[in-house]
């Protein structure tokens, strides 16, 4: 194809490291057509007014809970923890409709892209009417998603959810759960209207809600209906310590030792959170090719705990980080919970650091979670290479954090030392995007929160 555009930046962050004069090359269908170093810019490139660092995937989105964000931090009794936190939340996913979904997930959207976000995996389960039927069209909830993309901009992989139980021992789903209704043959089914759409920047996987939330026979129709095809699989696994607790009473096994014994596993597979993981678990998602979805920042806020950070980084197994409950939206507070939770639990510094080869703990986590991104969403390349999507992020060296620093010190500054957002600007397919929300945006999402939390003049969280 031919080359719609040239940009030329002063730096890029390629192959773990700064490299000067680079030229990057624009196909037109959107991608990365070539990147070059140590070029000066010719005359017809457009100029790049800061250095070029990859946008991020996010791996890990439940697009409807951003209007559930700071309504559930108060304790007025009892012990509150995620199973708690998640019967309240349900209030919220009982009743919001597609078009506040639509509303709520294009001010989400818009707050990642400005998050550095370009990417969007989400976690769809809420899939039926809010009586639980189905609606005319079964996805209407999935195309009220598309179209918060579309809005916005950014790109999205829809991950229709199988979700049949409430539990080990359940026969069924629970009344507050109704709506979350899907088999493997109907999550199969939405893919590939989904893939099948033709959707600009929209494709889609499939996932799994939990074991608690699926059987082994959900599963293996699962695999079955998937087959050979290279799509993402994504499951919510090991996030709760009476989840592990659960799963060894009712099949003997800890949740990946199942997974990982019943020879489920592949590279195609995303293990969110898997918080909860013993060192022969780990070592056999490494040998599966798996790889893991951390959300630093969801998980801090509903207390679940701490992963192994050491353990997984050093089996070499692919890693990146989501949003997950939207408490945080932006991939610089994820690095940073990531690793800060690290460095309390262990007081030590640079966990993630590998002196030797790489001894910065910014770098090593920015370049892991490039890589896993784009295995989470489903894509051959990601980041600035050669057939990517030509999405990057250029750096404000004015910003907060970033100012007066030298070159090597930047990515760690921004990971360690800015505000969240030190970009200037951010592109998505070869565009600079704008990366705050339309006023109509806004106001779309205050209504609907209006409508969701206050329709009669108070608030009802």
């Amino acid at each position: 194809m031919g080359a719609l555009k040239t940009l030329h930046a002063p730096m890029a962050w390629l192959d773990g490291r700064w490299q000067r004069d680079v030229l990057l090359t624009v196909d037109s269908s959107g991608r990365w057509a070539d990147i070059t170093v140590n070029l000066p810019a010719p005359p017809h490139a457009e100029l790049l007014g800061g250095p070029v660092i990859p946008s991020l995937v996010n791996a890990h989105s439940h697009a409807f809970q951003r209007a559930f964000v700071g309504l559930a931090e108060r304790r007025e009794a009892g012990q509150d923890d995620f199973w708690s936190w998640r019967d309240r939340m349900y209030a919220l996913a009982l009743r919001i409709s597609p078009q506040q979904l639509r509303a709520v997930a294009s001010q989400l959207y818009a707050e990642l892209l400005r998050g550095g976000y370009t990417q969007v995996c989400e976690f769809h389960y809420l899939h039926h009417a809010a009586d639980g039927q189905a609606f005319d069209d079964e996805l209407d909830m999935a195309w009220a998603l598309a179209a918060a993309a579309e809005d916005t901009g950014i790109g999205l992989t829809l991950l229709p959810v199988v979700y049949t139980r409430s539990g080990f021992n359940a026969s069924g789903l629970r009344l507050d759960q109704h709506r979350f209704t899907a088999d493997a043959d109907w999550a199969w089914r939405a893919c590939q209207r989904i893939n099948a759409a033709g959707l600009a920047r929209v494709s889609a996987g499939v996932a799994l809600h939990s074991l608690r939330g699926t059987s082994a026979a959900d599963i293996a129709r699962l695999r079955d209906r998937v087959g050979g095809a290279d799509l993402p699989i994504h499951i919510h696994v090991a996030e709760q310590t009476a989840e592990v607790a659960d799963c060894l009473a009712a099949t003997g096994r800890r949740p990946l030792q199942w997974l990982a014994e019943a020879g489920h596993l592949d590279p195609r597979w995303q293990l969110v959170h898997a918080t909860h993981a013993e060192p022969a678990e780990i070592e056999a998602v490494a040998l599966s090719g798996a790889g893991i979805v951390l959300c630093p920042g969801t998980e801090a806020n509903l207390g679940d705990g701490l992963p192994d950070l050491s353990a997984w980084l050093g089996n070499g197994v692919s890693l990146t980080v989501g949003s997950d409950s939207q408490v945080t939206r932006g991939w610089v507070e994820e690095l940073r919970w990531l690793e800060y939770g690290q460095r309390l639990a262990l007081r030590q510094r640079n966990i993630a650091a590998e002196p030797g080869c790489q001894p910065s703990s910014a770098a090593r986590l920015f370049d892991a979670a490039v890589h896993g991104g784009a295995r989470a969403a489903g894509f051959a390349a990601w980041g600035l290479t050669p057939g990517a999507r030509a999405d990057a992020l250029v750096l404000n060296r004015e910003a907060d954090g970033l100012r007066g620093l030298p070159d090597e010190a930047l990515l760690d500054a921004v990971v360690f030392g800015s505000n969240g957002s030190p970009w200037q600007s951010v592109w998505v397919a070869g565009r600079a995007r704008p990366w705050r929300a339309p006023q109509r945006v806004g106001d779309a999402f205050e209504a609907a929160m209006h409508e969701l939390w206050c329709p009669d003049g108070g608030p009802q969280a």
